[in-house]
């Protein structure tokens, strides 16, 4: 009979499959290596890529920043010309509200029976003073300025007998009356086809 010793085919099938064993175990371990530093230089990337938007988004808020100030400065110097508009507007009114007061006062006169000596204003109230030739003249002058659209608040302070020292037989009435402006001004007809 034939013996045929296997011992050593075992043995070198053991070998065999220890290699393979231990090539199988470093190809993992290579292959883990090389997963672990792809996925690091992948997350190094997306580090690289979010703080390149990090400054850049630093940059654009210093330049918003800045823009926003150059705003604040313009919306300050807008409020400060708007009110430099109302005063020059409040100004142009107020302008012309003498010469509207003088001229209504004037409009009022009873003509030819009373004139004017003094006339003074002081804010919102006038004080008149005048020659009228009887009392009727004085009442029908203090019944225009209450029925006036612009006055108010008539009042007679004085009303005293005035004799002109070359015509002694000639007497008229001096007299002093107070009244005020109305707060609200009356609209002209171009501010009502505004509204």
């Amino acid at each position: 009979m034939i013996r045929i010793n296997l011992l050593p085919y075992r043995a070198a099938r053991k070998k065999e499959n220890i290699r393979f064993q231990l090539n199988v175990f470093i190809g993992s371990i290579v292959f883990a290596l090389l997963a672990v530093f792809w996925y690091n230089s992948m997350l190094n990337g997306r580090i690289s890529d979010l703080n390149d938007n990090i400054r850049s988004t630093k940059e654009q808020v210093a330049k918003y920043q800045a823009i926003n100030k150059e705003i604040e400065e313009i919306k300050k110097t807008l409020a400060l010309l708007d009110k430099k508009i109302e005063v020059i507007q409040s100004l142009e009114r107020d302008r012309k509200a003498p010469v509207q007061n003088l001229d209504s006062i004037y409009q009022l006169l009873v003509e030819k029976r009373m004139w004017y000596t003094q006339l003074e204003e002081k804010g919102d109230t006038f004080k008149v003073s005048g020659v009228a030739i009887d009392n009727q003249t004085v009442a029908d002058y203090m019944t225009r300025l209450e029925k006036s659209d612009r006055f108010q608040n008539v009042r007679l302070v004085a009303s005293k007998q005035y004799k002109l020292k070359d015509k002694e037989d000639l007497s008229l009435k001096q007299f002093d009356v107070n009244f005020q402006k109305k707060t609200t001004n009356p609209q002209t007809p171009a501010e009502v086809k505004k509204k």
